[in-house]
């Protein structure tokens, strides 16, 4: 897994290198056709005339290559971000679909830790627990008992909601008076941790926008 992460790496370091010297190039080759367009309207002054002017034109090239070279690091920098940016995005989408997808974890025990979180820190002594239709018949009974012990406040009263949440998945808990509501559901939990995860998923792909390439 290391060898493949360090050589996508790489790969996105040549891309972005090989993306910054076309366009330098480019920049270039369109400084001395300027010049050389600048000789051949020359061509019946006298010598020192001509002497000038070419002078003057390769000069204009020079600064342009010099202009050039110094905003390469520049761009290389605004390409590697906007690529990273990409990269993220898209283990965002992935890792999206994988909780909707509920696999390659307990997606009963994941219900339960989302209520429980969510019930230790509000206040009251009634909830109620609102689930999507399909987790609503699969696991409402469960959690309802099971919660209250897991958030350690088993004297509380949890019952589910009869009319299904619009949500994907995960957990919507709010009090009996409606006036605290904690969503747990799994595209706003994700939402809240992203910045976080996202961080770290940089930091362990070698990936950081603001890095050197």
């Amino acid at each position: 897994m290391e060898r493949s992460e360090t050589t996508s790496h790489e790969v996105l370091r040549d891309e972005i290198l090989a993306d910054a010297q076309r366009q330098a190039t480019r920049v270039i080759r369109k400084a001395e056709r300027e010049a050389k367009a600048v000789l051949d309207k020359v061509t019946g002054e006298s010598q020192e005339e001509r002497n000038g002017k070419l002078a003057a034109a390769q000069a204009e090239a020079d600064r342009k290559r010099t202009l050039v070279f110094a905003t390469v690091p520049v761009e290389i920098g605004r390409m590697r971000a906007t690529r990273v940016e990409k990269q993220l995005l898209s283990l965002r989408d992935q890792v999206r679909a994988r909780l909707q997808a509920r696999k390659g974890f307990d997606y009963g025990e994941t219900l339960v830790t989302l209520a429980a979180e969510a019930l230790a820190r509000m206040d009251g002594d009634t909830f109620i627990l609102a689930l999507s239709e399909q987790d609503q018949k699969a696991f409402g009974a469960k959690l309802a008992v099971v919660v209250p012990d897991r958030a350690g406040r088993p004297d509380v009263t949890v019952t589910v909601d009869d009319q299904p949440a619009a949500i994907r998945g995960g957990v919507i808990v709010r009090d009996s008076q409606g006036r605290q509501l904690w969503d747990n559901s799994l595209d706003a939990r994700l939402e809240r941790m992203w910045p976080l995860l996202r961080s770290q998923i940089a930091d362990h792909m070698g990936l950081q926008a603001n890095a050197e390439p």
